[in-house]
């Protein structure tokens, strides 16, 4: 029996260029595919040609890739347009309407913030998430939130490396844990400028019929204020909303899931 060692399959290297696309690297060239995707720049050359022709990619006149409609149309028939996402998108709309602010549906995927959903305006803030990017869960209102209900594991691994996004990011352990601790006994998470600058954000958790957090849900204003009760009234109404728009039926585990399949 020959020792060889069969390389890469033709499915996991069309998902290597696939995967090459993410949220700050949206058009690449034919060489930067290669680079990213690992692979050999005639071999990339092949699938990408056979990936545009069937509508997967997209070639721009100025030579780079994009995703193209192909896949747009594919993901929108994932389970999470029946899920999370689909469950919540009214209660973001009521937000949205009353508050004009950005307003977020994140889940926590490892130890990131998964942005499951995202409105905004041209009235809203400026924000940095888009919705399937992954931010630190130390810096955001959702992050914490679901920094706050994580495991003890989770949550250690997460506190020994605090990183700073802007000057005013929480980076000392101490302060982190007694934040998420008013967090579970408040409620609610609140941040200034801690991800991005002129910008506060606050957020609940979307709480499961079983007690278990699932995902959470924030909106991203200039400062918070007076706005705070009013806001966090709002969120309330619509994180108890969302949970009991969940069918007896579901599991919440499986909305997760769908939501991080989605969004990846």
């Amino acid at each position: 029996m020959s020792g060889h060692t069969p390389g890469p399959s033709v499915t996991s290297r069309v998902l290597a260029i696939l995967g090459a696309f993410t949220e700050t690297h949206r058009a690449l060239t034919l060489t930067q595919l290669a680079q990213r995707s690992r692979l050999p720049l005639t071999t990339t050359h092949r699938l990408i040609t056979e990936l545009v022709a069937g509508g997967a990619l997209q070639r721009l006149t100025s030579g780079e890739y994009v995703i193209g409609r192909k896949m747009w149309d594919i993901g929108m028939l994932s389970p999470v347009q029946s899920g999370l996402r689909q469950l919540a998108s009214p209660f973001l709309h009521d937000i949205y309407v009353a508050t004009l602010a950005t307003v977020h549906l994140a889940v926590r995927d490892g130890l990131e913030t998964l942005y499951v959903d995202r409105l905004s305006g041209r009235k809203s803030v400026p924000v940095v998430s888009q919705i399937g990017s992954r931010l630190p869960l130390h810096a955001t209102g959702v992050g914490k939130v679901l920094l706050a209900h994580a495991p003890s594991d989770v949550q250690g691994a997460v506190l020994s490396h605090l990183r700073p996004v802007t000057p005013h990011t929480v980076t000392d352990a101490s302060q982190l844990r007694h934040q998420l601790a008013r967090v579970r006994r408040e409620g609610y998470a609140q941040t200034s400028e801690e991800m991005t600058l002129r910008a506060a954000s606050i957020a609940v958790p979307v709480t499961a019929l079983d007690g278990n957090v699932i995902a959470a849900l924030g909106v991203v204003v200039p400062r918070l204020d007076h706005h705070r009760s009013r806001l966090i009234a709002s969120l309330l109404v619509a994180s108890r909303g969302i949970a009991r728009s969940i069918p007896p039926s579901v599991d919440p585990v499986e909305l997760i899931s769908e939501a991080h399949a989605t969004t990846d």
